[in-house]
């Protein structure tokens, strides 16, 4: 009798366990349902995004002009004639006639020596001669009487002939006397120092007071045996080097007239005057591979000076109606050269480019472009090939950034 309740209990703990069952079956059925309709919607038609606004640039115009095909080299500036002012008189320094880095002119005073030997050396040749002109007066007068009383018979031959020796050797005496003046006035005018030439006065080397040597004499070895050294600076010369390759290119431009030759700063950007090329050198540097030239230029404005070091450009030849851009146009890529060319609907396009020459900030096309192409000059960093560009006012540079490659993190 005590079997039958344990085996009716058996059924009432299975109808226990059913409802957490029934529970998962539902909360799946929930998450399939979900998934499902995520699917249906997540298939749906998508909406299109917003293009992205206009990149503004900076662009030209490809132009067709002359452009001028150059050789560049570096050099130093020499003053076209230097001269070091001595004197040929020993003495002493009276007066001082110029100052440190003046401009001098051809003939100007720059100091003077004590005259006084000179002048008394002067006063006494001048002094024989006039003695001795009075003494040839004299004999030209006795001679006068001698000839007619000669012809009368009242003097002898040989009195008229002594007479007239006397003349010829009073007469030589003259002659001797004039060239003791003019040597003291040599002597005199030493005793001046004048500048050889237009040019600029250095630092002076001796004071007044001080004992001059003249250039055959010496004085203390430590004491200097000059005034100044005056330098030539207008025109004046530069000296520069060329590749001993470009020699053909000069010569046949040199066969043609003259070569126009441009003086840069060292860093190239500031043009400081416009000459001529001068001469070539007889010989190659064989060590080198280069070859010496000389330019010169007017220097109006003496923006060259004397151990100046310069760039200088030569003109061998002008490329008649050259394509150019600005060379802000040109960039460098993996593949090359290149430019941002606009076309009509305002997108870029890729463009490589062959570069022939550059000058001036402008860049001669040998080839990739044509005459009247857009190109852009600024923004370039932000674009990419198809992208859509608005063309800002090129008279404002401020309106289109042009970062480093730093700043617009292109580099650490």
């Amino acid at each position: 009798m005590t079997v039958a309740p344990a085996v009716t209990e058996r059924p009432a703990a299975r109808h226990r366990r059913r409802p957490p069952l029934l529970v998962g079956l539902v909360m799946i059925a929930v998450v399939a349902v979900g998934y499902f309709g995520w699917q249906h919607f997540a298939q749906g038609p998508h909406v299109a995004p917003t293009p992205p606004p206009p990149v503004p640039v900076i662009a030209t115009t490809v132009k067709q002009q002359n452009f001028p095909i150059v050789l560049t080299g570096i050099g130093n500036v020499a003053a076209l004639n230097s001269a070091t002012v001595r004197s040929l008189v020993t003495e002493q320094i009276i007066s001082i006639d110029f100052k440190d880095g003046q401009f001098v002119k051809k003939g100007e005073l720059l100091a003077q020596l004590d005259p006084s030997t000179y002048q008394a050396q002067l006063d006494q040749a001048e002094a024989n001669l006039a003695r001795d002109e009075a003494h040839l007066e004299n004999g030209r007068i006795n001679l006068g009487r001698y000839i007619p009383l000669q012809k009368q018979g009242f003097a002898p031959a040989q009195q008229v002939s002594t007479q007239q020796a006397k003349i010829a050797q009073e007469e030589a005496t003259i002659k001797g006397d004039q060239a003791a003046i003019e040597y003291a006035k040599t002597e005199l005018s030493y005793t001046k120092l004048v500048a050889p030439f237009d040019g600029v006065a250095g630092i002076r080397l001796l004071d007044v007071g001080n004992i001059i040597h003249s250039s055959t004499t010496r004085g203390s070895p430590t004491e200097p045996n000059a005034l100044v050294v005056i330098n030539q600076v207008q025109p004046i010369s530069v000296m520069f080097t060329l590749a001993a390759a470009d020699i053909p290119a000069v010569q046949e431009a040199l066969a043609k007239g003259p070569v126009k030759a441009l003086a840069l700063s060292a860093d190239g950007k500031t043009e400081l005057d416009t000459g001529t090329l001068a001469a070539i050198d007889n010989q190659a540097n064989t060590t080198s591979g280069t070859i010496t030239l000389k330019a010169i230029f007017p220097n109006p404005d003496r923006k060259l000076w004397p151990g100046m070091f310069v760039n200088v450009r030569v003109v061998t030849q002008v490329q008649d109606n050259g394509l150019t851009v600005p060379l802000d146009a040109v960039q460098q890529g993996p593949q090359g050269q290149f430019v941002f060319v606009v076309d009509s609907d305002h997108k870029v396009a890729m463009q490589p480019v062959s570069v022939r020459e550059t000058l001036n900030g402008e860049a001669l096309i040998d080839k990739g472009l044509s005459a009247g192409e857009t190109v852009v000059v600024r923004g370039q960093y932000r674009l990419t090939p198809g992208t859509v560009v608005s063309l800002a006012n090129p008279n404002d540079p401020a309106a289109v950034s042009n970062p480093t490659p730093a700043s617009a993190g292109l580099l650490p």
